[in-house]
């Protein structure tokens, strides 16, 4: 049975007196996964919601398959409803499917073939047995196992109540429900936030053998590179959103090109207008009637006149022409891209054969045991590891924010830490990005470095009150705080998370350069994979022998 398509038109919706979609199409068909790119606040969950029927646009519509799945952040189930409960809605389609082909061949086994309505019979039983081919209704309990392993959830017990599983769980049971369903069109907004690289693989694995269509947003490009048939571009382009054929890395090629070319055709305009304008406005008052004549032209001098005139009114009415229909279409101006652009991540300490902080022995009951490690002043260190295996723990011991039970932590004398943790939060919502930035560094800092500098946060949400960001706008601005006034030892707590994939692969550039020390706890795949420092990868948190494995 053919898989439905997924259909937008004309999409507008409008937030907080800001216009997010403008006339957003899209046409999703079988067998494409497609990508959302875009920076934070440009609408890819907001197209998403609509796509699914959570939200509503202002205009236009939305054509969906009947058993669309949608990745929530919070499941739409009670605290109480059990692991089991999830499974068994997961799995009803596909029970019902082979309930409704059992009770279709028994009917027809008893209507003989040349009866009445045997053959509506027979088109409805191949029409459901299309359908539990492709939700795989025979193998779907097996696969739920498979599922509920491959993201790290077969061990819990089925009679467990959402209300007793952490966030992180009750986020890859959702996922794991969802890819149990094997849904005709399957929504996916940040899929891989909070799974490890075995979990992502997996993941991966399961997205890529759907037969229907997959709308994702997510700023993990390992994912993107490893899924994506196509990726649309969401940011602010000359012809509005941009569909891109391919994966991420195809992507970065194709946008790098088209904003070259966008670019160019600006430039172009901009000196034809120039040039126009002098034409129209200018040139005319210059041409060879308001000279004096010579004396071996003075018989033919009104009739030449007449016709130098008439060729300087001409070429005026055709400057004036052009000049009025490209002001009219003009290409607009290529917005500003948000480019991180801070000097040094962290400032020089004074170096020598003394470490700037020493853990040994360090225990942190059920979050972290470790042996021993030392962070020089010039370290670039990754930290990895599961979920769990405390890599924020360790961070917050660093950074002196969380004192230990057990073990000896020592600090260079004078120490600046500063620490970007996951979750950012401001004391006064209600202050401007504007005003947070220049409390917080104070007047003469603030201006020596001007936070549109950064590259972190546009003009136009400099006046906006922090409390209104969005959660990646929020910690580009704490990103900011740090870098704009470098300590000594910057920590950063999955610093890729919520920014923008260009966001994510600058960030890395700038993290390899530079004075002092930094230290990235991260799971993004792809930065670890470019990663040139030294690695440390902790284990689980529940070993009493846990190593820090070098």
């Amino acid at each position: 049975m053919p898989q439905p398509a997924l259909l937008a038109h004309d999409l507008v919706r409008v937030l907080d007196g800001r216009r997010v979609l403008d006339g957003a199409c899209l046409t999703a068909s079988p067998g494409h996964r497609i990508g959302l790119i875009g920076e934070n606040g440009v609408g890819k969950s907001t197209l998403l919601r609509i796509l699914a029927g959570v939200d509503e646009p202002d205009s236009g519509g939305v054509t969906r398959p009947a058993d669309l799945g949608f990745l929530h952040q919070e499941m739409p189930f009670e605290a109480g409803t059990t692991i089991a409960a999830v499974l068994d809605e997961a799995l009803r389609e596909a029970r019902e499917d082979l309930a409704e082909l059992d009770r279709l061949g028994g009917e027809l086994a008893r209507v003989p073939e040349d009866a009445p309505g045997h053959q509506a019979v027979l088109d409805a039983y191949g029409k459901r047995l299309e359908q539990a081919q492709d939700r795989e209704a025979w193998d779907a309990d097996r696969r739920a196992a498979l599922v509920l392993d491959g993201l790290g959830l077969g061990a819990v017990d089925h009679d467990r109540t959402l209300g007793s599983l952490s966030g992180g769980q009750r986020g890859r049971l959702a996922l794991a429900a969802l890819l149990v369903r094997r849904p005709s069109a399957l929504l996916l907004d940040e899929p891989t936030n909070h799974l490890d690289d075995g979990a992502a693989a997996f993941v991966e694995e399961q997205v890529r053998s759907l037969p229907g269509t997959v709308v994702l947003a997510s700023h993990d490009r390992a994912f993107l590179d490893a899924v994506c048939t196509d990726l649309i571009d969401l940011d602010p382009a000359v012809d509005g959103p941009v569909r891109y054929g391919g994966n991420y890395s195809a992507y970065l090629s194709q946008k790098h090109a088209e904003r070259e070319r966008w670019e160019r055709r600006y430039a172009e305009e901009q000196q034809e207008l120039e040039e126009l304008r002098t034409s129209a406005g200018v040139t005319a008052h210059r041409v060879a009637p308001d000279r004096g004549r010579t004396d071996n032209e003075k018989m033919g001098y009104g009739h030449r006149a007449g016709r130098v005139q008439n060729s300087v009114s001409r070429r005026v009415r055709d400057a004036t022409r052009r000049l009025e229909e490209l002001e009219r279409v003009q290409v607009a101006e290529p917005p500003r891209p948000l480019r991180f652009a801070a000097g040094d991540l962290a400032a020089r300490a004074e170096e020598g054969p003394q470490p700037l902080i020493a853990l040994h022995g360090v225990r942190v009951p059920g979050r972290l045991a470790l042996d021993g490690l030392e962070v020089a002043a010039t370290d670039r260190l990754l930290v990895t590891g599961g979920n769990g295996t405390g890599k924020s723990t360790l961070l917050a011991v660093l950074a002196g924010r969380l004192t230990v039970t057990r073990g000896e932590v020592r600090r260079h004398r004078r120490l600046s830490v500063g620490l970007l943790t996951q979750d950012t939060v401001f004391e006064r919502p209600g202050r401007t990005v504007r005003d947070t930035y220049e409390a917080a560094l104070g007047a003469a800092r603030a201006e020596k470095v001007p936070l549109l500098s950064l590259g972190l946060l546009h003009e136009a949400d400099l006046d906006r009150p922090v409390g209104r960001l969005s959660v990646g706008q929020r910690r580009r601005l704490a990103l900011a705080l740090l870098v704009a006034r470098p300590p000594q030892l910057l920590l950063l707590d999955e610093p890729t998370n919520h920014l923008s994939p260009r966001l994510c692969d600058e960030l890395e550039d700038a993290l390899a350069t530079g004075p002092g020390a930094i230290v990235v706890a991260s799971h993004d795949r792809r930065l670890r994979q470019r990663w040139i420092g030294r690695e440390i990868r902790l284990v689980t948190a529940h070993d009493p022998g846990r190593r820090a494995t070098p």
